[in-house]
């Protein structure tokens, strides 16, 4: 008896170190990639045409708590619908050589849509299931004049262990052109998440972007728990327009599960340590490329990319279902750095 008990143990050990099987099954006549972990949905690499960029849609933490909004994809009661253009997991940027990539939406008036950009899907280059999935697919930025400035390719792996799910995202942008990032707030890689984790101190407002285009955010703190914690030691809304190697987002649900989201920056990045575009409202942001707009002491920054060069981004997110303490998180960081080159 106490050898089938030991032994049953000694197997959900092993299977915790192991990590869960992870599946990448592309469906392109749906316009969707479906991942997995041991059959229980993970997210989805999606690019419909109600959206202005590809995303990962919805993130899934291993217990099954949603993590993300379901608007504008999959509205839910009781959650804001504002900023259409924050659509579950993204990555682009709010200036571009004048064009504006990050708040592109239908709902942009057709006046003013020749100032955004599009970031078009492409091709599904390869995937892989296994003990860790992959997925690379490539996509094209195009201006609203018509010209394509940057062809994008990302590869994505996911993996979980024990109950922290994992996505690591490298994004390599080869320029078609000469592309001058302009010091803006709106970037790169955005999460917007579940009502849940926004704050609790957020009371809602007008929020504008670069280009003086308001967005009302209605006041809305009932279950909102979400508290921000940054690599420097700053807390709730203060971690806005702060930098660190990294930040963690932890709230908890109304029936009693802990989720935390974190994003951890790659010293290899442009513009490192990022500064952290993280609202209450719950848009979770890591914004590398804006820096005069976050500190007014700060010099201008405008990143750029010549014609046939190439900048890459590396990203790692991972959803615990847990709270995660800093000593965890500076743990993860280092193997981030050691896995990740």
């Amino acid at each position: 008896m106490r050898k089938a008990v030991l032994g049953g143990v000694l197997a959900v050990c092993a299977a915790q170190i192991a990590g869960a099987a992870t599946k990448v099954a592309v469906d392109e006549a749906n316009q969707r990639v479906e991942v997995t972990m041991d059959g229980k949905p993970f997210t989805s690499y999606v690019w419909p045409s109600t959206l202005k960029k590809p995303v990962l849609f919805p993130l899934i933490a291993a217990d099954g708590v949603t993590v993300t909004r379901g608007y504008p994809l999959a509205p839910r009661e009781t959650e804001r619908v504002d900023h259409p253009h924050h659509a579950g997991l993204w990555f682009n940027y709010g200036n571009a050589n004048g064009f504006d990539f990050w708040n592109n939406s239908d709902a942009i008036k057709p006046e003013d849509r020749h100032k955004m950009g599009t970031i078009h899907h492409e091709k599904i280059v390869s995937s892989k299931s296994g003990a860790k999935g992959e997925l690379v697919v490539d996509s094209v930025w195009e201006t609203g004049e018509g010209k394509k400035i940057f062809n994008q390719r990302t590869k994505y792996v996911f993996w979980q262990k024990g109950d922290a799910r994992t996505i690591d995202m490298t994004v390599t942008l080869t320029a078609l052109d000469k592309v001058v990032f302009h010091d803006d707030k709106e970037g790169v890689l955005g999460i917007r998440v579940a009502h849940f984790l926004e704050s609790p101190t957020e009371k809602g407002g007008t929020f504008a972007d670069a280009s003086g285009r308001p967005t009302k955010v209605e006041g809305n703190t009932a279950g909102a728990t979400g508290v921000y914690r940054t690599s420097e030691g700053v807390e709730g809304d203060a971690a806005w327009a702060t930098r660190g190697k990294w930040c963690e987002l932890t709230g908890h649900t109304t029936d009693g599960h802990t989720e935390t989201i974190a994003i951890f920056d790659h010293t290899g990045n442009p513009g490192y340590p990022t500064y952290w575009h993280a609202r209450g409202y719950g848009l979770f942001a890591a914004n590398p490329l804006g820096r005069k707009i976050f500190d007014a002491k700060q010099p201008q920054f405008d990143y750029t990319v010549e014609k046939g060069a190439s900048a890459t981004f590396k990203y790692r997110v991972t959803i615990s279902s847990h709270a995660v303490t800093p000593e965890e998180m500076n743990k993860q960081a280092g193997a981030f750095e050691a896995e990740v080159k």
